[in-house]
C-alpha cells in the first residue's frame, strides 16, 4: 500500500512538468510588440487623426493649424533663436520655483510627520491652504509682488509645495511601526531611525509626489507666464493670441508637455535606481 502513492504521483509529476515547459516554449515563441512601441502608439495615432482632420478640411486652420503649419513653424523659430530663448526663460523660472516649493514641502513634510507637534501646527493648516485653488491667487501675488518676476516664480513654487508635503509625510507616517520597534531594539538612535528606516520607507512616496509636483511646475508656469511676461513660452503664445497665430499656440503647448515627458521620464528612471530593493508588481504583460 505504501507504493500505489508514489506511482500515481510519477506521471502526475511528469505531465505537469511538460505542461510547463510547453506553455514556456509557447510563450518565449510568442510575438510581442516592444513597449516603446505601445507607449508611443497612442500620441502617434492622435497626431495622425489630426493630420487627416486639417488635410481633408474637417479641421478648419482658423480653428487649430495642422501638423505641418505647427513643424514649419518650429523651424523657423528654432533658426530666428525665439524658441530656445523662450524655453530658457521658461525653464529658469519653472526651475526656481521647484526648488524653492521642495525646500519649503520638505521642511514642512519632516517637522510635521516626525514630530506630533509640527503635524498638530502644520498639517491642518495645509489641508486648508490645499483647498484654495493657487490659480485664484494670482491677483493677490500681483498685488504683492508686482508684475515682474516675482509673481510667477511663487505661483510655480506654490503649486509644487503641495503634492511634494503630502506625499512625503504620508510616506513617513506609512512607515511600518513593527519595523521601526525593531530598530530601536537594535540600538538605533533617534537620527539613526530616521535615516535608515523611516526615510527609506517615505522615498516612495517622495517620488510619486516628485513626479506629480514636476507635471504641476509646468502646469502653474503656463498660468504664470500669462502676468506681463516679456519672454518665454507664455510670452510668446500671448503675441500670437493676438494675431490669431494657433500654429504658434500649439507649437508652445507641445513645448511645454515635451518638457513635462521629460522630467517625467527622469524621475521614472530615477526611481528604478533608488527603488531596486523594493519588489514592485508591474503588471501583466
Amino acid at each position: 500500500m505504501t507504493t500505489t502513492p508514489l506511482v500515481r504521483d510519477a506521471p502526475a509529476a511528469g505531465l505537469s512538468t511538460r505542461v510547463t515547459i510547453r506553455g514556456t516554449a509557447k510563450s518565449a515563441g510568442r510575438f510581442t510588440v516592444p513597449r516603446s512601441l505601445r507607449r508611443s502608439a497612442g500620441p502617434v495615432g492622435l497626431v495622425l487623426l489630426w493630420f487627416l482632420a486639417s488635410a481633408t478640411g474637417l479641421l478648419p486652420e482658423s480653428v487649430l493649424a495642422s501638423p505641418v503649419d505647427v513643424i514649419r513653424q518650429a523651424v523657423d523659430l528654432t533658426k530666428s533663436g525665439e524658441l530656445p530663448s523662450a524655453i530658457a526663460a521658461s525653464g529658469r523660472r519653472a526651475a526656481t520655483g521647484f526648488l524653492i516649493g521642495a525646500a519649503v514641502a520638505l521642511s514642512l513634510s519632516l517637522l510635521a510627520g516626525l514630530f506630533r507637534l509640527g503635524e498638530d501646527v502644520i498639517d491642518s493648516s495645509m489641508g486648508m491652504f490645499r483647498a484654495i485653488p493657487w490659480v485664484g491667487l494670482i491677483p493677490l501675488f500681483i498685488v504683492w509682488f508686482g508684475i515682474e518676476e516675482t509673481p510667477k516664480i511663487a505661483l510655480v513654487a506654490l503649486g509644487v509645495t503641495y503634492p511634494l508635503y503630502f506625499n512625503i509625510y504620508g510616506g513617513i507616517r506609512s512607515t511600518d511601526a513593527q519595523l521601526v520597534e525593531a530598530a530601536r531594539m537594535m540600538g538605533l538612535g533617534r537620527l539613526g531611525l530616521v535615516l535608515y528606516v523611516i526615510l527609506p520607507s517615505a522615498l516612495p512616496g517622495a517620488l510619486v509626489g516628485l513626479r506629480y509636483a514636476l507635471s504641476t511646475a509646468w502646469l502653474a508656469l503656463v498660468f504664470a507666464e500669462q502676468i506681463n511676461a516679456d519672454a518665454g513660452l507664455g510670452y510668446l503664445m500671448s503675441n500670437a493670441q493676438q494675431y490669431f497665430r494657433t500654429d504658434v499656440i500649439v507649437l508652445c503647448l507641445v513645448v511645454y508637455a515635451l518638457l513635462g515627458l521629460a522630467c517625467d521620464f527622469a524621475v521614472r528612471v530615477l526611481s528604478r535606481r533608488l527603488l531596486t530593493w523594493r519588489a514592485n508588481f508591474e503588471g501583466e504583460a
